[in-house]
């Protein structure tokens, strides 16, 4: 099967992954939208995490292969990590909630879905998250039966896909490694790493969609470069040195999405209601653990529910009634006293809320490229000497941490006269 795609035109599709693709569990993805409420300031940006993964994986197929290419691997061997790593990128994105990340937050306890002990290393903590109900839906649904039944033969179990994508070390050994050498590391890197084939599609189709230019960046030159490198016996992910500025260049095409598409001031706006919504309406919409009732929960059936609810923030959602936007500012901005704010709109009678935004452009900072935490190297081709990113490049320092952004909204009818007290505040706090 071949699926035209805006991004990456033609992808082509192998007779086991149009298996899982036309599984009710990935054709949920259909229903859930990239970039939850995105479209609240981007009209267009109403692409959705099917083709999210779709794109994905064909660049994971890029990525090894050109990874591959510089490898003394046979092809009975590349065939099978290709095949193995385009299964997991295609898979990842499977247990994610409706609007995305917004209804993680009522998501049950990781207990109830009883999930393997080998998976409790990468647990983040007591509520299951996104990556939780992936490994689920894999390990434990009526998709197990059908990844065993399409890639079983190609010597691909469900668990291997688990932990390329989860990071953790399976009981049984998932087959990836050639020659005394552990690919597993280099895998997991293009599933979830510094230059991970997620990465790579989201921040071009997100640009695309939301029509944005930011996060444009040279994919072709990078994945040109990539490499493979053994380091302790494991494989990783090498970037030559002639693109490490283009490595460079993609940190800042995220940070700048970040700031402008993915933490813009009015998703996040409807992002807090929502909130507000969980907290106040508790069980009106429920995140369910069985895999089953899993299906029917995607973004059309939470806007059935806010369409019909009777609360406030319920009602401002579906309306598209947000609160205004009073100031924003980061750690960088001087003469906000983000007390003093809120102080004095609570004096006033204003009825305001605060939203502290942080979008975290790296996790593995600090990596050595190995378990849950894939890292990145620079490669010297001439020598073979490798150099973590984080120590070669200053720009990864500077751009790999966390973005924070602090905003105060208004209630809209409140919104000018609130301006006009702010304003006089901080005229009175900036005085010499």
């Amino acid at each position: 099967m071949r699926i035209r795609d805006p991004i990456h035109g033609v992808i082509p599709v192998s007779d086991p992954e149009k298996a899982v693709i036309d599984s009710r569990f990935y054709q949920r993805l259909r229903y859930v939208r990239q970039l939850g409420f995105g479209d609240m300031a981007f009209p267009g940006a109403t692409h959705t995490r099917h083709a999210h993964c779709l794109g994905a994986m064909y660049v994971a197929s890029r990525v090894f292969n050109a990874v591959a290419s510089r490898s003394e691997l046979p092809d009975d061997v590349r065939e099978h990590f290709c095949t193995a790593v385009r299964l997991a990128v295609l898979c990842h994105d499977l247990g994610h909630m409706p609007l995305s990340h917004a209804s993680e937050r009522i998501a049950p306890r990781r207990s109830l879905l009883r999930l393997p002990g080998w998976l409790d290393s990468v647990a983040e903590g007591e509520q299951a998250t996104h990556e939780d109900y992936t490994a689920k839906l894999l390990l434990d649904s009526s998709l197990t039966d059908i990844i065993q039944k399409e890639f079983g033969p190609r010597g691909i179990t469900p668990m291997a896909a688990v932990a390329l994508i989860t990071g953790a070390k399976p009981p049984k050994d998932p087959g990836f490694t050639y020659k005394g050498v552990d690919w597993a590391p280099l895998l997991r890197a293009i599933v979830s790493g510094e230059l991970d084939a997620d990465r790579m599609d989201y921040l071009l189709r997100d640009s695309f969609y939301t029509g944005v230019n930011y996060g444009r960046y040279d994919m072709d030159w990078i994945v040109s470069n990539l490499n493979p490198a053994v380091k302790d016996g494991r494989a990783v992910l090498a970037l030559s040195r002639a693109a490490a500025f283009a490595f460079e260049d993609f940190l800042l095409s995220r940070y700048h999405m970040f700031v402008s598409v993915y933490l813009h001031h009015t998703s996040v706006n409807f992002d807090h209601m929502l909130r507000r919504y969980y907290e106040e309406t508790p069980g009106e919409f429920e995140i369910p653990h069985d895999p089953e009732s899993f299906l029917l929960c995607d973004d059309a059936a939470l806007w059935y529910t806010l369409r019909r609810s009777k609360n406030r923030w319920a009602e401002r959602i579906s309306r598209r009634q947000g609160f205004k936007l009073l100031a924003q500012f980061t750690e960088r901005d001087t003469g906000y006293d983000l007390e003093v704010l809120n102080s004095a709109l609570t004096s006033g009678g204003f009825e305001h809320y605060t939203v502290l935004s942080k979008g975290a452009l790296s996790k593995y900072v600090g990596s050595s490229g190995g378990g849950g935490n894939p890292g990145l190297f620079i490669l010297d081709v001439s020598t073979g000497r490798l150099t973590e990113v984080a120590r070669y490049t200053p720009l990864y320092q500077r751009y790999s941490g966390a973005v924070r952004l602090t905003r105060l909204y208004v209630r809209p009818d409140q919104a000018e006269r609130a301006r006009e007290m702010m304003g006089r505040l901080l005229g009175q706090t900036t005085q010499p």
